[in-house]
């Protein structure tokens, strides 16, 4: 098979008709490129909040693994059913990840399954269009908030009236906030405010504090993102 002719069977998707070695490496060679700059598009919008280095050798990986399936599988009804058997035994166990994360997955997997029939020239466009549209949503932060999301725990002795009494200074130093849970601690001594804030600055971040502990007797406060593990700043 020339260059033409795997051009050809390229836009028609017959290439299962006429494997050959040189074939299946073409095919496997496009889909290990299409999940390697799905996986650098991955890398350059998650630089912020961070990213797993193994997601990332899964997203490349995902691609030649599919297309290998769908090559072994070809229009053969039973070898299908076989490998759906076979892949049933399998369990994998996650945490529920970022919707922008199962998307890329989906990608990957979907870009997999073209390269795998044979569409791998449709496959690098369709690509190429997608990841393009990806970066300009991550440009322009789509539908996305001004500033950084915390999650902020205030103690507070059971003897203040903690309804409404931080909302002025709330107000002054985020572009929103919520109050989202209420908890009593140390045998009812002491309530823990949960609220959801969205900063104007972060380096106002220290003034903001100052301010709440001057206001809760100083006692614990904790400002964290939504993963506690990359930001956490604990006043006691």
């Amino acid at each position: 098979m020339n260059f033409n002719d795997l051009i050809s069977s390229a836009a028609t998707g017959d290439i299962a008709s006429s494997l050959t070695i040189v074939s299946v490496l073409e095919i496997l060679a496009s889909s290990v490129i299409i999940g390697l700059v799905i996986s650098l598009v991955y890398l350059f919008t998650h630089k912020k909040e961070g990213y797993s280095q193994a997601f990332c050798v899964a997203l490349i990986l995902l691609a030649p693994i599919v297309g290998l399936v769908i090559l072994l599988i070809g229009n053969n009804v039973a070898r299908a059913f076989s490998l759906a058997g076979a892949f049933a035994l399998i369990r994998f166990r996650s945490a529920p990840g970022d919707p922008k994360d199962i998307a890329f997955v989906f990608l990957s997997v979907v870009m997999g399954l073209a390269c795998g029939m044979g569409y791998w020239l449709y496959a690098a466009i369709a690509t190429v269009v997608i990841c393009l549209v990806i970066i300009i949503l991550h440009l322009t932060n789509y539908a996305g908030k001004k500033g950084d999301v915390y999650t902020l725990k205030i103690t507070v002795p059971e003897t203040l009236n903690y309804v409404g009494a931080f909302d002025e200074t709330l107000n002054k130093y985020t572009n929103s906030f919520k109050l989202v849970r209420v908890k009593s601690v140390d045998f009812g001594a002491l309530f823990e405010l949960s609220f959801t804030v969205e900063l104007k600055d972060d380096k106002q971040m220290r003034e903001m504090l100052d301010d709440l502990r001057a206001m809760n007797g100083n006692l614990k406060i904790m400002l964290s993102t939504e993963a506690p593990a990359v930001k956490s700043f604990h006043f006691q």
